[in-house]
């Protein structure tokens, strides 16, 4: 399937050449038909000499309906632009190419309509054409000169047709979805239907989708497809299709809405583009209309130059990096020009100088966007994001990998800016080592307290900045190479309460003896950390190899055995033993049968 947009201008006979071509009225209200007038966009399809089926979206000329005519030709890949043989270019005909040439449409056919009115006019007409669509993708576009009241020239426009469409890339059947909105309306016994032009990507019943609108998002699922009045499973793209949609009203949708894949698209309302056509921004009103899809958005644009620009849309939409937009003067209705998305997501401009620095590097972007200036700014980025901005191919089915740009390290599903990944490697290294300084005692710098110094966008971060940095992580701390051993001048106590240990392993000592040694809480808890003592409740502090020694005396008892003849068998006070045996209990050592017994665990 193939969608064919036309373009013109008023009374160009764009209604009568699709009739001719269809044998459908593309005309949908009554006052059309009346009036003889296109106001809304008309929908009509074939079938083409070679098999190859066709719709075609009928577009309003008139210049009150430039806004209904973009929304039409915005989503098309392929135009059919029709000039009155009899009428010359119009005013209105320039209106559309310029539309044409903003939108970048590169594929179409020029149609010289009522060629029987004006015999000797035909190649005048067309020579101005083309003169009129140089600098356009039409500039070269074949000609047919047809009357489509006496059926002349429509054999050779369909094959003209034909051969055009085959040359027209095939677009991607997998990846994410983003179908704009033409129609919305209810059908009695089925509920809400909405219309558009499928441009990319595969749509099948049961899909749950993103509505995004004028109101915020909801998940909609669609109930039914439907493409030129037959019912499908799935369609794929360039399609004009028909959604029946569950979970939402027609009255909730309306034109400019876009169904999207869940997930899968950023929307935003501030934007960096780059001219492609028309006036040089510096010369356009600040207040715009911007067309994007079948979307029409009040906006405000702030150059940087002739050719970029700062845009900032009164409600969001789901664009990405190389989006076209079409840019049009509110008053005068006329189309100002062109632009290219460049940056979906720019950064707050709050600092003076920071406009100046954004607009250099917009001014350095290309259409293929500048992956490394986002990573950059951001520092970290997760590889999906730039995927949603378009600045990373959208992942299918059959995607690889993205290769990473000199300059950023992957970390995971993370791309870190290496200049950015060395500074928190810096930073933390730093931090660790005037905290040890400070407080040799300190178990390290924690986890929450290094991410929050380091402002590290996700906690799976750390591990490798700490890795990088060549410190060492453990038990939530983290600490510098080698110094977990190292208690300063804490250790000549330490090592005198060792050797009375060592000589009464369980004659713990008493608080006042801890005090006369200079051994706090703080110095206690620093001793246990590097593993040289053991802290049990109530101040009882022992040897580390305290338990296995009482294992070895508690095992030569009959079994069970009290609490005092555990004392005894320790030599040592109930003060000591208690704490001692919950301890042996807590690890499955021993277990305690009731208030007075104990046994131990074989």
């Amino acid at each position: 399937m193939h969608v064919i947009a036309t373009a013109g201008h008023v009374d160009s006979g764009k209604s009568t050449l699709v009739r001719a071509l269809t044998g459908m009225e593309p005309d949908r209200w009554e006052e059309e038909r009346r009036r003889g007038l296109t106001i809304d966009l008309g929908y009509a399809w074939t079938t083409l000499p070679s098999g190859r089926d066709v719709a075609f979206v009928d577009v309003p000329g008139h210049e009150r309906f430039l806004g209904n005519m973009l929304a039409g030709i915005g989503p098309a890949p392929v135009v059919c632009f029709v000039v009155a043989a009899d009428e010359g270019w119009q005013a209105q005909s320039g209106d559309h190419r310029d539309a044409v040439a903003a939108l970048g449409i590169e594929y179409g056919v020029v149609v010289l309509s009522r060629a029987d009115r004006a015999l000797g006019q035909v190649a005048e007409v067309l020579a101005r054409t083309r003169r009129e669509l140089a600098g356009t993708g039409l500039a070269n576009a074949p000609a047919v000169a047809v009357s489509a009241i006496e059926g002349t020239g429509l054999a050779e426009l369909r094959t003209t047709l034909d051969d055009v469409l085959a040359a027209v890339p095939s677009p991607a059947t997998t990846g994410r979805v983003r179908l704009w909105v033409d129609r919305s309306f209810t059908i009695k016994g089925s509920g809400t239907v909405v219309t558009g032009t499928l441009a990319a990507g595969t749509l099948s019943q049961g899909d749950r989708l993103e509505l995004f609108g004028h109101d915020g998002s909801r998940s909609v699922v669609v109930r039914g497809l439907q493409s030129r009045d037959t019912s499908y499973s799935s369609l794929g793209p360039v399609n004009r299709v028909a959604l029946n949609l569950r979970d939402v009203s027609a009255a909730d949708v309306r034109r400019g809405d876009a169904l999207l894949t869940a997930d899968a698209w950023p929307v935003t309302a501030v934007l960096g583009i780059q001219r492609t056509s028309g006036v040089a921004y510096t010369d356009v009103p600040e207040q715009l209309m911007v067309h994007a899809g079948t979307a029409a958005v009040p906006a405000r644009l702030r150059p940087f130059g002739p050719d970029h620009a700062r845009l900032v849309l009164d409600r969001r939409l789901p664009l990405v990096l190389g989006d076209r937009l079409v840019l049009r003067d509110p008053g005068s209705r006329s189309v100002l020009g062109g632009a290219q998305v460049l940056d979906a997501d720019p950064p707050a401009l709050r600092r003076r100088g920071d406009g100046a620095h954004w607009a250099e590097r917009l001014a350095g972007m290309d259409s293929g966007g500048d992956v490394l200036g986002e990573v950059a700014r951001r520092g970290a980025v997760q590889e999906e994001h730039l995927r949603r901005l378009g600045l990373l191919p959208a992942q299918d089915g059959n995607a690889q990998d993205a290769d990473a740009p000199a300059g950023v390290r992957v970390l995971g599903d993370w791309w870190v800016h290496a200049p950015a990944f060395e500074a928190w490697q810096r930073r933390l290294r730093t931090a660790v080592q005037a905290l040890h300084e400070r407080d040799p005692l300190a178990p390290g710098l924690s986890g929450g307290a290094a991410r929050d110094l380091l402002e590290l966008p996700h906690e799976g971060l750390l591990a490798p900045v700490v890795e990088g940095a060549g410190l060492e992580q453990e038990g939530g701390h983290i600490r510098l190479p080698g110094s977990a051993g190292d208690l300063g001048a804490v250790g000549l106590a330490v090592t005198e309460l060792e050797r009375r240990l060592t000589a009464g392993a369980f004659q713990a000592p008493e608080a006042g003896e801890l005090a006369a040694l200079g051994l706090g809480a703080r110095e206690l808890a620093a001793a246990e950390r590097t593993g040289r003592l053991l802290r049990l409740r109530d101040g009882v502090v022992l040897l580390p190899t305290a338990p296995a020694l009482a294992m070895r005396a508690l095992a030569g008892l009959e079994q069970p055995f009290t609490t005092s003849q555990a004392r005894q068998a320790l030599g040592t006070t109930r003060r000591v033993a208690v704490p001692l045996l919950e301890y042996l209990d807590s690890r499955g050592w021993t277990r305690r049968l009731d208030a007075g017994h104990r046994t131990v665990v074989r």
